[in-house]
């Protein structure tokens, strides 16, 4: 029996005192709703109807069972109303993961605006260093490097590139000179991300195309780039940091930028926003994937750092 469907059955009957009318309004034969109404009584082992030949009424259980089935309906209804509404109105909690070695920059100003527009959707945003899988831990979306994620139901859509720029501050240059080349930074304070995050061998490729591979053992190594930025601001040595993310230090004068005409193979990060492929995504997982891949989109061409990636 399907006990939810016998007691909309069973309520329509008792509202409107007729078998009859009841299958009308439920577009139900007489003989169904008469077999759900049986079907409930025998489950209760108690009479709920009253029945002759001209009426049907209510029995004192009967009552009293109708005022349980209109309240379990009608929460049932209200339940069922939210939950449609949340798959066409954005609203609720929505759990973001993010590689922290990027976001403090470029996430921020995207979330401010996405909560601009979205005022009903609350974020609750981690940041993490290490590899994490979405469905397992809880999150609805991921801005991510994609090796950074595991599950094997993700759909992944490129948000944009992050350029790697080679700094140090003056104050460290003035004391340790300028490197003219890549294979110098062998003789500098090499100031690096821990290794999980990138090996000791940094290839760059020359405005000839020509690659020069330099193994580096680093004087100072951190999981963060806050951290590594500060360090080289401070003048602890020559740092590998993405470059929308010490943009205005460069322009501030606080860092210097080196080896301009060299681009580092496999430092540049392609980051892309990814999430469970379920076949009804809710409407506060769809806004906000359609609004990060369009701020994305029109911003990261002007964006120091920053290369928009076609989809």
């Amino acid at each position: 029996m399907n006990q939810l469907q016998a007691m909309r059955v069973f309520l329509k009957v008792a509202e409107t005192e007729s078998f009859g009318r009841a299958a009308a309004a439920l577009d139900l034969s007489n003989a169904v709703v008469t077999r759900y109404v049986s079907l409930l009584e025998a489950h209760l082992n108690t009479r709920l109807l009253n029945r002759t030949t001209r009426s049907v009424s209510l029995t004192e259980a009967g009552k009293s069972y109708a005022d349980g089935c209109r309240a379990v309906i009608e929460q049932v209804e209200t339940i069922e109303a939210s939950v449609a509404n949340s798959s066409v109105d954005p609203s609720g909690t929505l759990k973001l993961v993010a590689s922290a070695s990027f976001s403090l920059l470029e996430l921020t100003p995207m979330l401010r605006a996405f909560r601009d527009r979205y005022p009903t959707v609350k974020l609750r945003l981690t940041l993490l260093h290490r590899p994490v899988d979405l469905v397992d831990e809880g999150f609805d979306v991921g801005i991510v490097v994609p090796h950074l994620v595991s599950s094997g139901t993700l759909i992944s859509r490129p948000l944009f590139k992050v350029a790697a720029a080679v700094v140090a501050s003056p104050e460290y240059l003035q004391r340790h000179g300028t490197p003219a080349r890549p294979a110098s930074l062998a003789k500098h304070d090499f100031l690096a991300p821990s290794a999980d995050i990138h090996g000791s061998t940094w290839s760059f490729t020359g405005p000839s195309g020509v690659t020069e591979e330099v193994s580096l053992d680093p004087a100072y190594t951190v999981n963060s780039s806050p951290m590594l930025r500060q360090a080289a601001v401070s003048g602890m040595g020559i740092a590998v940091l993405p470059a929308s993310y010490v943009e205005h230090d460069i322009k501030a004068g606080a860092l210097v930028r080196l080896f301009a005409g060299y681009r580092l193979k496999d430092a540049d990060k392609e980051v892309s926003i990814v999430y469970p492929g379920r076949r009804h995504v809710s409407a506060k997982t769809r806004s906000f994937v359609d609004f990060a891949l369009s701020y994305f989109r029109d911003r990261a061409p002007v964006d120091a750092g920053l290369v928009a990636v076609a989809e």
